[in-house]
């Protein structure tokens, strides 16, 4: 698992679409696992809510220890007990409400617009707003764990993340702070991250 441990080099990875189900590496402690949330619309496009994703991946791993980013918070320790929980942070994963995409190159036959889902939207999606915020603060980007350290450094910060309080992927429910399908939330804006 040290092929992720890279300094200057940040690694994310999708946390899977399986509903309360892990998978490597979205499950190791040197990435930055990328959960799925659902994003809900009024009919005209105003946001409304946003909840947990029902194939969101996550959950305890069986292989990798509670790393000390997770075990600094006694909120994630409460649920994840000695083992690495995933994910860490989320996005818009619900294919339904997921990412408008052109492509040119066929997808299940189809070209032109189409909106795509799932948390392998999530991993790039969240990768680019921490090379803004990078960007924005003019802070070195150090190690993944470094990053994590800060994510969860400023879990239950509401201006910073939104804790999605509703939903379920697996035998998992989404609940108030950290959780296995999203994570510490979703990101509001690029700072904190």
């Amino acid at each position: 698992d040290t092929v992720f441990n890279k300094p200057g080099v940040l690694f994310f990875a999708a946390a899977g679409d399986v509903g309360g189900q892990t998978v490597y590496p979205g499950v190791s402690p040197q990435v930055v696992s990328c959960g799925g949330t659902r994003v809900n619309r009024t009919a005209r496009g105003r946001f409304i809510s946003e909840t947990g994703w029902v194939n969101g991946g996550g959950g305890p791993s069986a292989f990798f220890t509670i790393p000390s980013y997770q075990a600094a918070r006694s909120e994630v320790v409460a649920k994840t007990g000695t083992q690495r929980g995933s994910p860490d942070i989320s996005f818009n994963a619900d294919p339904t409400t997921g990412v408008a995409v052109f492509t040119s190159t066929p997808v299940g036959g189809e070209t032109g617009w189409m909106v795509l889902g799932g948390t392998s939207v999530s991993a790039p999606a969240l990768a680019g707003i921490v090379n803004l915020s990078h960007h924005w603060t003019g802070r070195n980007p150090g190690t993944t764990a470094d990053e994590l350290t800060l994510i969860y450094s400023n879990l239950g910060k509401r201006h910073i993340f939104r804790d999605i309080l509703a939903g379920t992927a697996g035998s998992f429910s989404c609940t108030p702070s950290w959780d296995f399908i999203t994570g510490v939330g979703s990101n509001l804006g690029v700072f904190g991250k």
